[in-house]
């Protein structure tokens, strides 16, 4: 898979979920984190079809971001969103990172607190959906 395929990929599940299912414009979903320089999109495949994906992006030193996590419809409640988190999280260990934090959708929060994260922040709008900053503290033993 070439990296300008991968990225294809990434933007069609983003679109996909952010913008046709949510109601996101194209110019809130697609943003200028995806060129800075160190980020990277995580995407999962089953045989050639991309059912989901994430973004992992540095925030300051020893922060990374994870965030444009989506999984399509179809591979919902299969445990594909689970698996996309820790391998954006094994990811972000590899590069040094002590603490992968994320803005999320406040509905999804239950979610992301299975998996190890805690609310850091306050409540806030992002777009029309209520999210909440949430954070983990990366070391081997956090990484499935």
């Amino acid at each position: 898979m070439t990296g300008a395929q991968k990225l294809t990929d990434a933007y069609a599940i983003r679109v996909e979920v952010f913008c046709d299912e949510q109601g996101y414009a194209p110019a809130q979903e697609i943003d200028g984190v995806d060129t800075e320089p160190g980020t990277m999109h995580v995407v999962l495949y089953e045989g050639k079809e991309a059912i989901g994906v994430g973004r992992i992006y540095w925030k300051e030193p020893g922060v990374i971001g994870l965030g444009r996590i989506a999984v399509r419809k179809a591979w919902r409640g299969k445990g594909i969103g689970a698996k996309l988190v820790e391998e954006m999280n094994r990811k972000a260990l590899e590069m040094g990172a002590q603490i992968s934090r994320l803005d999320a959708q406040k509905r999804a929060g239950g979610f992301y607190e299975k998996l190890g994260y805690r609310v850091c922040g306050e409540e806030h709008m992002d777009g029309h959906v209520l999210h909440v900053m949430m954070e983990k503290h990366l070391d081997s033993s956090t990484i499935s």
